[in-house]
C-alpha cells in the first residue's frame, strides 16, 4: 500500500478498504481520515498526527491528491463506512470499546450493533463528554480490558489526540470517527446513494446547507492548487 506527501500531509492510497484494514490490524495502529481540508489547512500539529498514524483517504480530495501523485488504482474510504466495514469483518472474533456522542446516541450505537451484529464483543462504551477524571479513568478501563478495536467519534483533533494517549498505554487498532454515531443513529442524514456514489457528497451538503459555501470553495481552491502542483 504506497502512501504519498501532499502539502507534507502523508496519506496511505490503499486500492481496497480490505488492504486498508489488513494494515490497519498488522500495524495495530490509529486510523486517521484525510481529505481535502485536512490536507489544504494542515497545521503543524494536525500534519503530525496524521504523518504519525495511518491517514487514509476518506474525501475525494485526497483520491485526487494520490492520484496526482502518481497512486493508481485508489479507493474512496469513507470514514463513516469503513468502520460498520471493521465491525462487520472483525466482530466474530474482536472485541470492541465505543467512545463519544451523547448518552442517548452512544446507548442507540450500542443498541443497533448488538442487534445488526449477534455476538458482538463490546466490553464498554462511554459518552464523548469527559471530565479530567473521567478522561483518566477511561484510559485506565482500555489498559484494564484491553479492546481490540476502539473507534472514538468526538471530531478533530480532539479524538485524535486521545486515540494516541489511550494508545501509549494500550496499542490496538483505534480509528476516529467523527460525526459517524449520528449517521448511524440517523440524528444526521448521509447524502442519498447517487450522490455518494458519484463523488457528490460534498455538492448534496451545499444544497441542503447553502452556508457552507464558504467551507465548499476550499474544495475549489484546493482542486486548482492540485492541477498547478502547488501543494
Amino acid at each position: 500500500m504506497e502512501s504519498r506527501l501532499t502539502n507534507n500531509v502523508r496519506c496511505f492510497a490503499p486500492a481496497s478498504r480490505k488492504e486498508l484494514m489488513d494494515y490497519a490490524f498488522e500495524q495495530r495502529s490509529i486510523l486517521v481520515a484525510v481529505n481535502a481540508e485536512k490536507i489544504l489547512h494542515a497545521t503543524e500539529q494536525s500534519r503530525a498526527i496524521i504523518n504519525r498514524n495511518i491517514g487514509y483517504p476518506d474525501g475525494i480530495g485526497a483520491v485526487w491528491a494520490l492520484k496526482k501523485k502518481g497512486c493508481n488504482p485508489v479507493e474512496k474510504i469513507p470514514g463513516c463506512e469503513l468502520w460498520l466495514d471493521i465491525v462487520k469483518e472483525y466482530h466474530p472474533t474482536k472485541s470492541f470499546y465505543l467512545l463519544g456522542g451523547t448518552n442517548e446516541v452512544i446507548q442507540e450505537t450500542v443498541d443497533r450493533l448488538r442487534k445488526e451484529f449477534p455476538g458482538i464483543n463490546i466490553l464498554s462504551y462511554k459518552n464523548g463528554y469527559l471530565s479530567d477524571d473521567e478522561r483518566k479513568d477511561l484510559i485506565l478501563d482500555i489498559a484494564e480490558k484491553k479492546p481490540d478495536i476502539i473507534f472514538v467519534a468526538m471530531g478533530s483533533p480532539k479524538q485524535e489526540l486521545l486515540m494516541e494517549e489511550m494508545y501509549r498505554h494500550h496499542p490496538a487498532v483505534y480509528q476516529g470517527l467523527g460525526g459517524s454515531f449520528d449517521v448511524y443513529t440517523n440524528k444526521v442524514k448521509r447524502a442519498p446513494k447517487w450522490w455518494v456514489k458519484n463523488n457528490l457528497e460534498w455538492a448534496y451538503r451545499l444544497v441542503k446547507q447553502p452556508s457552507r459555501i464558504k467551507r465548499q470553495i476550499h474544495l475549489i481552491r484546493f482542486f486548482v492548487l492540485l492541477q498547478f502542483n502547488r501543494l
